[in-house]
């Protein structure tokens, strides 16, 4: 069977040409222009590209911003204070603090003391306590699982019923990518280090999502002919 490569290059080029067209119109009829401020903290390879690709996009799509860049020692106060300092600036719509924070940092402190109307990232407990529950809806849902889910809608991979497998079980990606899958009435099995006879259970899938910086984690011989793959790791 021939594999067929999903395009989320092209995906994200139409969801920022919605996004442009939006802000432009909120600009018209509002005189708003949306503001996102972004939070890195040290010099951590991937949280650096992260951030790199958000200010890019919000340059792209006419969205102002506001990055802030502090050392590794910057203390647990002083950030906090950053962040509410931004809760109050009324160009600022959207917050993201980078994650991971250095380990003297409480990043759950940090994330409850966004304000939630801000909480783009979708991190705060009020969010990912509503994600997992019946019934009710986050003001937002964490970027990179809400990008899985585009990835299978828009190539129309059907979610209910199927037997789906998360690799990993983080707050960003593990967790609430297979709430949203579950959601959607897929089966999901989470996997992460302690998980016995991994091989066997990804070829069982028919959704498969690795959430883990562990290059190559995945074998070819894991994944069975017809299956839908989606890689979100960085490492």
């Amino acid at each position: 069977m021939t594999a067929i490569v999903i395009d989320g290059v092209d995906i994200a080029g139409k969801i920022r040409k919605t996004v442009s067209n939006g802000v432009k119109q909120l600009a018209h009829h509002n005189g708003i222009r949306p503001g996102l401020a972004t939070i890195l903290v040290g010099n951590n390879f991937a949280s650096e590209a992260y951030v790199n690709s958000k200010r890019k996009a919000c340059d792209e799509v006419g969205i102002e911003y506001f990055g802030h860049n502090l050392p590794d020692d910057v203390s647990e106060i002083e950030l906090y204070e950053l962040v509410n300092e931004l809760n109050f600036d009324s160009r600022v719509h959207g917050i993201l603090v980078q994650l991971p924070l250095p380990d003297h940092i409480n990043s759950e402190k940090i994330l409850e003391a966004i304000n939630i109307n801000k909480d783009v990232d979708g991190f705060h407990p009020n969010n990912i306590g509503k994600l997992g529950m019946k019934n009710r809806t986050p003001l937002f849902v964490p970027c990179t699982p809400s990008g899985c889910m585009m990835l299978l809608e828009e190539n129309s991979i059907n979610i209910s019923g199927s037997k789906t497998v998360v690799l990993g079980r983080s707050n960003i990606v593990g967790l609430p990518v297979g709430m949203l899958l579950l959601n959607k009435d897929a089966t999901v099995t989470f996997c992460h280090s302690k998980t016995k006879d991994l091989p066997n259970i990804c070829r069982e899938a028919d959704i498969l999502i690795a959430a883990v910086g562990i290059p190559e984690i995945v074998k070819g011989d894991w994944i069975k002919p017809g299956s839908s793959v989606i890689d979100v790791g960085i490492n």
